[in-house]
């Protein structure tokens, strides 16, 4: 027997509808079964659909999934979640606790935006081939940054970090993603994240594309909010070490028509970095999907 749910479209990190990166919120979702998430996310299509549950230990839960699979954390789906209960004033504070398969992290707003904590970054260093990295997302070893490291990050998701020295490069990068597993020897599953110090925005500070994991069932993600957390991390660890804090501004999705950014603040605390990622959110409007 065919059912139906309502599926919420925000576009995340921009103020515009049709930018920024497109999420799918299922508000009161208990009544779901994992596979039937999975079908509904195939069916939304975007690289993420969130849904919220009951949750013993925080104020919600959420559960995370791309057309391919169940994510363990979304920055920008937690912030469509979080836009789309305080429209229906359905938010528990001014700040509040989530569950997700990573951790349980902090939400708030700030003004118009939302803040999102991030659980404190790790870094492994890339030992794959560097020559067969560049070339699965279409470039060449020449266009990596002399000096900065390939590693990889997470702040709840592993993804790796590539250093591009010039922005001219990323109009020329087409990934390549059945090859990623096996370059990624390490962590197959994780997306590829490379990411440069010039910018189109003379108020941004890094510039980036993210690539997903073939696992996924997308191609590219627009503007990637945990990656954006993770290149703050990075930032404070390989590019700009000795400060106490950082407020850095990163710009993604033009590339792709999406053009979005994600503030994100990282402070020192003894040896880790506490780090968020903050943005706004804007509402698009409503889907009716089928499952069984």
């Amino acid at each position: 027997m065919e059912q139906s749910v309502q599926v919420m479209h925000w576009d995340v990190f921009s103020k515009k509808k049709h930018k920024g990166n497109p999420a799918g919120v299922v508000l009161d979702a208990d009544f779901l079964s994992e596979e039937q998430m999975q079908l509904i996310a195939k069916k939304v299509g975007f690289n993420e659909t969130s849904f919220v549950v009951g949750s013993d230990v925080a104020d919600f839960r959420i559960r995370y999934f791309t057309p391919g699979h169940e994510m363990n954390m979304c920055g920008h789906a937690t912030m469509a979640v979080s836009f789309a209960l305080q429209t229906k004033g359905r938010l528990p504070a001014k700040e509040w606790t989530v569950e997700t398969k990573a951790g349980i992290i902090s939400v708030s707003f700030d003004g118009t935006s939302c803040r999102m904590q991030q659980l404190n970054p790790t870094f492994k260093r890339f030992s794959g081939d560097e020559n067969q990295l560049m070339n699965s997302i279409g470039l060449l070893k020449e266009d990596l940054h002399e000096t900065l490291p390939i590693v990889y990050g997470s702040t709840g998701i592993w993804t790796l970090l590539v250093p591009i020295r010039t922005l001219d490069a990323f109009s020329r990068m087409k990934p390549s993603q059945s090859e990623f597993p096996n370059i990624l020897h390490q962590m197959p599953r994780a997306s590829i994240h490379p990411f440069c110090l010039e910018t189109v925005s003379p108020k941004a500070d890094m510039h980036a594309r993210h690539f997903s994991s073939p696992y996924s069932g997308t191609i590219e993600d627009a503007v990637t909010g945990t990656a954006s957390g993770v290149m703050g991390g990075y930032y404070a660890t390989y590019i700009k070490p000795g400060k106490d804090v950082y407020s850095l501004v990163v710009e993604q999705g033009i590339e792709i028509g999406k053009d979005g950014q994600v503030i994100v603040e990282v402070e020192k605390q003894g040896t880790h970095l506490d780090i968020a990622i903050k943005g706004t959110a804007t509402y698009v409007d409503q889907m009716i999907i089928t499952y069984k």
